[in-house]
């Protein structure tokens, strides 16, 4: 039982050097936990790779169709996004060190982290990692 930010969940549809490992790590696990946030925010990245042109129009709807199967076939465990994250997600703030680099994103990956009872979070995102470490979450890459 895991739980991932974007940066890692994108690691098993966009080939990069990281994919093998945390691929490996993903379908190991029984459960694979993730914001609400993710959905969008990978589509994202699938289209950053099509705007881009790392990625053909038919390469994007192939992920997009593998993404909705694994979704379907239940592989993520979908974590809502409700008010009272959003709420500590602002409260945050106010008590963050000004050293910190915390995007409101992230924040919310990683207070639904910290809300559903998390220690650790897979990311691969340099800035997510050090808030991650700043709230008390263990950043973990595979």
């Amino acid at each position: 039982m895991i739980f991932c930010d974007t940066s890692a969940v994108a690691k098993l549809y966009v080939a990069e050097k990281e994919s093998p490992a945390m691929r490996a790590r993903l379908e190991a696990e029984d459960k694979v936990y993730v914001s609400e946030l993710a959905r969008i925010e990978l589509m994202g990245v699938f289209h950053r790779q099509l705007r881009e042109k790392r990625w053909p129009r038919a390469k994007f709807l192939a992920a997009s169709r593998q993404f909705a199967n694994d979704d379907i076939g239940g592989f993520w465990t979908w974590l809502p996004i409700d008010a009272a994250i959003v709420e500590a997600a602002s409260k945050t703030y106010a008590t963050l060190s000004e050293t910190v680099f915390l995007r409101a994103a992230d924040s919310l990956h990683l207070l639904t982290a910290l809300h559903s009872g998390f220690s650790e979070i897979y990311t691969y995102d340099v800035h997510q990692a050090k808030a991650a470490a700043a709230l008390g979450l263990k950043p973990i890459t595979a």
